[in-house]
């Protein structure tokens, strides 16, 4: 498929957002159960509940190139009943609105104890906030992911890890950022969010390269023979079918040369896993924030080039048909 850059930035910028969340949340939960310190409401969660909502306004935003009529974009939610894509235009607005929510609440100390339990675990008003928002995270990873996986014909896609993988990268990226954003505020809770960073990478790598062993050995269930009707045994296309380029070659294939491809597989494999959990584990272990944001830097920037090649990857069955260009 040709990879449209407004969905590249749309589903990066949005899981950076989406994890930056959960990793506060974490964090405060953590802090009830005292594993972890109490963080300042004002300046962690409120201002980190911030950071969250530009990253998932830049990703509303990068959306909005995709659409060929800007002003009838309201129309996407028309089919939220049966459309993936619906659902998540639907799911991140909802989201950003309860971020937004959140870090009000936390930014401006609208907090009142709602009830305690147990005697030292005290419930208040931005937990419960908290975890809607949590359910609405995930929701909105969901309706990503299956608006992908639910091709049936675009194999590539079509398997639970899309949306294991785009939860996973999310929330890393997510983490990650928290913990610069921790060690900038000299917060306690820095290796707190550099392990679970560290954790997540770990998790994604796994399965994202369990995605690529299955996209290597996928049988395709479409053959040249049944593309365009013809049971012979040998069949050789010498042109692609027409005078000049169409639709057909432009949008459904990537276009770039192989040796790129392949180059884009291994600068994802190594940006967005190896390089990441090396600097975090240097950045903690030596309490250097730079070295940290870098972490995060290095992890978007591959990230990028992740999704290209998530979307590059899959092999439209018309291809078949239109494979010499």
């Amino acid at each position: 498929m040709q990879p449209a850059f407004s969905v590249i930035f749309l589903t990066t910028l949005s899981g950076v957002g989406q994890g930056l969340f959960l990793a506060l949340y974490t964090g405060q939960l953590y802090s009830v159960f005292e594993v972890v310190p109490v963080e300042d409401a004002h300046n962690h969660y409120g201002i980190g509940a911030l950071i969250a909502l530009l990253f998932l306004g830049a990703g509303l935003l990068a959306s909005f190139f995709h659409l060929g009529h800007s002003e009838r974009g309201w129309r996407a939610v028309a089919r939220w009943r049966t459309s993936w894509l619906s659902r998540e235009v639907i799911a991140l607005p909802a989201f950003m609105g309860a971020v937004a929510l959140y870090g009000l609440v936390n930014y401006f100390d609208l907090n009142p104890l709602l009830f305690t339990f147990r005697e030292n675990f005290h419930v208040d008003l931005s937990l419960v906030i908290g975890a809607l928002t949590t359910v609405l995270a995930f929701t909105l990873f969901l309706c990503t992911g299956m608006i992908y996986a639910c091709i049936k014909f675009l194999q590539e896609w079509a398997t639970p890890l899309t949306v294991v993988n785009y939860t996973l990268l999310g929330s890393a990226s997510g983490f990650t950022l928290a913990t610069a954003f921790a060690a900038y505020q000299g917060s306690p809770l820095t290796d707190f969010y550099g392990g679970w960073a560290i954790l997540l990478t770990l998790a994604g790598l796994v399965t994202r390269v369990s995605s690529l062993i299955r996209n290597r050995r996928i049988k395709h269930k479409s053959t040249l023979r049944t593309a365009i009707g013809i049971r012979h045994a040998k069949i050789v296309q010498k042109s692609q079918g027409f005078m000049a380029g169409s639709f057909n070659t432009r949008e459904f294939f990537h276009g770039a040369p192989e040796s790129i491809f392949k180059l884009t597989q291994w600068l994802f494999l190594l940006t967005v896993f190896p390089l990441p959990i090396f600097l975090l584990s240097l950045g903690m272990a030596a309490g250097n924030t730079p070295v940290l944001v870098t972490a995060f830097v290095a992890q978007y920037l591959g990230l990028l080039a992740e999704r290209w090649f998530f979307f590059a990857q899959a092999n439209h069955p018309q291809n078949l048909y239109y494979q010499t260009v």
